[in-house]
């Protein structure tokens, strides 16, 4: 797995334990970290699909 796509997935899990607690706490500023999980995911799912086409490019030549 890629590094950046391990960042990445830290910071989805990371945001997404912070908007629980928003939440559960009663905080609208939950909804922040709510996007900012969105966009780290989107990010992992990028670098990931990014390195496994490298691989697949580099094994054919």
């Amino acid at each position: 797995m890629p590094r950046l796509g391990v960042y990445a997935l830290i910071v989805c899990v990371l945001a997404v334990a912070a908007a629980v607690v928003s939440f559960a706490q009663g905080s609208w500023l939950g909804i922040v970290w709510v996007l900012l999980a969105g966009l780290s995911s989107n990010m992992t799912w990028y670098y990931l699909k990014r390195a496994r086409d490298e691989r697949r490019g580099s094994a054919t030549g």
